[in-house]
């Protein structure tokens, strides 16, 4: 189905619109069912009054204070890890390349350490991260270019960087304070606890600017899963669409990972899922970061209340659930 307004044209598929109505029907029941479970149970009426100011003290201080940002962040966070994880696996043809495995998270994990270790304040951590993420980017895109960067030498180095930086962080940790190791190893875990409005509103702003050029790039990227030199005989510029997308991927990963921890799998299972479920022949940005979302927000409503009144961070869960679909994913590819 293709849509034309004037010059511009959009083609869409059934099947895709489909699964994306349907993962945002379930992102918004998600949503529901986070801010009004748990200890202390809003309805969903109460929720709405709250919302706007119309509720209890009590309910407004629950739900616009403590839960909804939380959950607004998971939904902007996983949005976030399911573009940057779409982007890498396109570029690099390969389901394996994800922020996680080409040392992204890695990278965003030992600048956030460094500002821990340094004494940094919350906000010097997440700066840590993302810078720790764009210089590991930075790093691995040269070591990788030869003429051009092509998807299974940037996995190659990627994996390298990701073992060598893991090495690095373990070492920090080492030779940290007590304290501060306790403080990097709470941080490295992933969590959304305690993640508040000043959380949600960088991710946001993030995603309202680099969505736009996701999608502008959306298409060559397509034209360049089938080869470069095909790419280039249909006139597309090659390493300039790559750098463009690797630089949104980056900053993608890079402000999730400052805003809820390095949280694993995410970024690598969403994009896979969306896939299969679409049917499309390769990722869509789209339905990735739908996925992404629901993925985060679920392991996070999952990890409050399935051992209650123990919490989990969501990175624990999301590293259970990743591990088992990797294992899935190297015994299908085995076959």
């Amino acid at each position: 189905m293709t849509i034309r307004v004037g010059p511009w044209s959009v083609r869409l598929a059934p099947r895709a619109l489909a699964v994306s109505a349907a993962l945002v029907v379930i992102a918004c029941a998600v949503t529901v069912a986070a801010i009004s479970t748990g200890e202390f149970t809003v309805p969903v009426p109460d929720i709405v009054s709250a919302l706007f100011g119309q509720g209890t003290p009590v309910a407004e201080l629950i739900v616009s204070k403590l839960r909804a940002p939380r959950v607004v962040t998971g939904l902007l966070v996983g949005a976030a890890f399911g573009v940057s994880g779409a982007i890498f696996q396109s570029l690099t043809r390969n389901p394996l390349g994800s922020p996680d495995f080409i040392g992204l998270t890695a990278g965003a994990s030992t600048g956030g350490i460094v500002a821990v270790v340094a004494g940094g304040s919350a906000l010097t951590i997440a700066g840590g991260a993302l810078a720790g993420c764009v210089v590991t980017a930075a790093l691995v895109y040269a070591m990788a270019f030869r003429g051009g960067v092509q998807g299974y030498r940037l996995v190659l180095v990627g994996i390298g960087a990701n073992a060598l930086l893991l090495a690095v962080n373990s070492y920090l940790l080492t030779r940290a304070d007590i304290n501060d190791a306790a403080t990097a190893g709470s941080w490295l875990t992933g969590s959304l606890s305690g993640r508040g409005w000043d959380h949600a509103v960088p991710v946001a702003l993030a995603l309202a600017v680099l969505l736009p050029v996701c999608a502008f790039v959306a298409r060559p990227m397509r034209m360049i899963e089938m080869g470069d030199d095909a790419a280039k005989a249909m006139g597309i510029r090659v390493e300039v669409v790559r750098a463009a997308a690797i630089t949104v991927g980056v900053l993608l990963s890079g402000v999730a990972t400052a805003a809820a921890g390095p949280v694993v799998f995410v970024a690598l299972a969403a994009p896979q899922l969306a896939r299969r479920l679409t049917r499309s022949p390769g990722v869509t940005m789209g339905a990735s970061a739908l996925m992404g979302a629901v993925l985060l927000t679920a392991a996070d409503l999952a990890a409050q209340r399935v051992l209650a009144p123990t919490q989990l961070p969501v990175g624990v869960l999301t590293a259970a659930i990743g591990g088992t679909y990797l294992a899935l994913l190297l015994r299908k590819d085995r076959r």
